[in-house]
C-alpha cells in the first residue's frame, strides 16, 4: 500500500498525543493500543523510505579546532 507524508503526520501527532484513534482525510482508524500504532507508524516510515529510492551518500564534516 503507498502511503503519504500526511498520513505519517496523522501516525506521529495521535501518538504524541497518546490517542488510539488517527483521522486521515476522510476516515478514522481505531488501533488497539499505542504498540500497534508504533508498529503502523515504523511500517509507513519504512514504506516512504523505499519509495524514496536509493539516497546519495551524505558526507558530514567536522571541525573541533578554533577556526582560522
Amino acid at each position: 500500500m503507498a502511503f503519504t507524508q500526511q498520513q505519517l503526520d496523522a501516525v506521529e501527532k495521535a501518538i504524541a498525543r497518546g490517542e488510539k484513534i488517527v483521522r486521515y482525510a476522510d476516515r478514522n482508524v481505531e488501533y488497539r493500543d499505542i504498540d500497534e500504532l508504533l508498529r503502523a507508524r515504523d511500517e509507513i516510515r519504512s514504506s516512504l523510505i523505499a519509495a524514496a529510492g536509493p539516497r546519495s551518500r551524505i558526507v558530514r564534516l567536522y571541525h573541533g579546532g578554533k577556526g582560522l
